[in-house]
């Protein structure tokens, strides 16, 4: 092996110099699967018998055979789908209408139904692009400014984040071990709790942003029977989804993979209600799924590679040593690697982090006594913030791309700053209260 030739200061930390080259290499843009595979079988055959390599298709095997992951094709055929259903328009001329005399309505409609489509959807791009194309003009046509309207369009679509059933949640259960319907039933109150602080900001920066939010209208919804059935109609089809994807793993008939299957089969069963439904658009929509699945999946291939070789070179053993040497407590340890995942949002994409980073991390912060559930909700709602921050922010390049061409990319950065810190406050408050995530597992698991 080379390593043998290697000064000291090298070979005995190569797990650390593998780590360091891969995070630099993606910060330079090279393809993710093909770094994460081509740095670990450089380092790989530097520090390990070759025929260590025998492991790596077992493990990729393992990986196929998850039925668990199965579940991510059926989940965003369902969001894509859902999409391309007209759902959303309904949606937010509703609400609009509905909260049209109050403060901020406008916005705080936005923010409401970007969650509603992200209980439907569970893909983040989907929902900003979807709110994109039909709320900002409406809110600019409404004299709200342009970075406040930007970014109250970008948060309300990363709610898909974080508000179950989340691809984030679906891919995170597996790497922490946790089940995902319990990520799933941990993200309900965090998800909410992020909703409301979104809405309490705009409500109340109204009465200071005047510059920011016009003046509520004077005249609100007529709560006649035409409106009441209106209301009724856009709210029962993402409400019944919901119940359908979410009720049958609360409710333990279902496994995730199987509702997962259901709610594609709800997606068709709504565009087909909205008159949508054609070839064209199925066609559309099993092209896409492709394309993302296969996306994730060979991400999820290169970084099991990764994680191989990282534990074969001794890395965990290596970042015991390190954690260990710094005698953290619990919470400084925990805010440390709150801080270290909210930096590297600015430049990794939650999958990279979630598969890189995650399996690292994790298993010690649970063995300082952490639950793993509480720490996984954690995780979720801080990557919430990567979708968002520059300059690699997902969101701001969705909605770029769709936004009128007066909205500047200056408006977006500037607008996504005071929901940053929200998300942050969020994240403090779940920290604050463990229990708001893991009190609905354990009403349903009876413990």
């Amino acid at each position: 092996m080379l390593i043998e030739f290697l000064p000291f200061w090298f070979a005995n930390y190569l797990a650390a110099w593998l780590f360091l080259a891969l995070t630099i290499a993606l910060m330079m843009g090279f393809p993710v699967t093909f770094t994460m595979m081509g740095t670990s079988f450089l380092f790989g055959l530097i520090g390990l018998n070759p025929s260590f390599f025998d492991l790596l298709p077992l493990r990729m095997w393992g990986i196929m055979n998850n039925t668990m992951l199965m579940a991510v094709p059926l989940f965003i055929f369902m969001g894509l789908a859902l999409e391309r259903s007209g759902l959303a328009k309904e949606l937010l001329e509703t609400m609009e209408e509905l909260f049209r005399n109050i403060r901020g309505g406008l916005a705080i409609s936005v923010v409401l139904v970007g969650a509603l489509l992200g209980a439907s959807t569970g893909i983040v791009g989907a929902t900003v692009v979807t709110m994109g194309l039909m709320s900002l003009p409406t809110m600019l046509k409404h004299n709200y400014s342009k970075s406040f309207a930007a970014g109250t369009v970008a948060a309300s679509g990363t709610l898909g984040q974080i508000i179950p059933p989340s691809i984030v949640l679906l891919l995170l259960g597996p790497v922490m071990e946790v089940p995902v319907g319990d990520m799933f039933m941990g993200a309900v109150i965090p998800g909410l709790i992020l909703v409301v602080l979104y809405c309490l900001y705009i409500y109340f920066s109204s009465f200071f942003s005047t510059k920011h939010i016009p003046r509520a209208q004077d005249k609100g919804a007529t709560f006649d029977k035409a409106f009441i059935l209106k209301i009724f109609k856009a709210l029962i089809p993402p409400l019944f989804l919901i119940l359908a994807v979410l009720g049958s793993i609360f409710a333990g008939i279902a496994t995730p993979t199987e509702s997962g299957s259901m709610g594609a089969v709800g997606a068709i069963i709504l565009t087909a209600f909205n008159k949508k439904l054609s070839f064209k658009l199925l066609h559309e929509v099993a092209k896409g799924t492709i394309k993302m699945t296969c996306m994730v999946f060979i991400i999820i291939m290169g970084a099991s590679c990764f994680a191989l070789v990282f534990r074969g070179l001794g890395g965990d053993d290596l970042l015991r040593e390190f954690i260990t040497s710094l005698n953290l407590t619990g919470w400084q340890l925990v805010t440390m690697v709150m801080i270290f995942i909210f930096i590297l949002g600015f430049f990794l994409d939650f999958i990279e982090i979630t598969y890189i980073h995650i399996p690292i991390i994790a298993p010690i912060v649970v063995e300082y006594g952490y639950d793993p559930l509480w720490f996984g909700i954690m995780f979720a709602v801080n990557l919430q913030t990567s979708f968002m921050t520059p300059p690699f922010g997902p969101s701001l390049f969705y909605l770029k791309g769709v936004c009128p061409p007066e909205v500047k990319t200056t408006h977006l950065y500037r607008g996504i700053i005071p929901f940053v810190i929200l998300q942050i406050i969020g994240l403090m408050i779940i920290a604050a209260w463990p229990s708001l995530v893991t009190w609905l597992p354990g009403i349903v698991y009876g413990n």
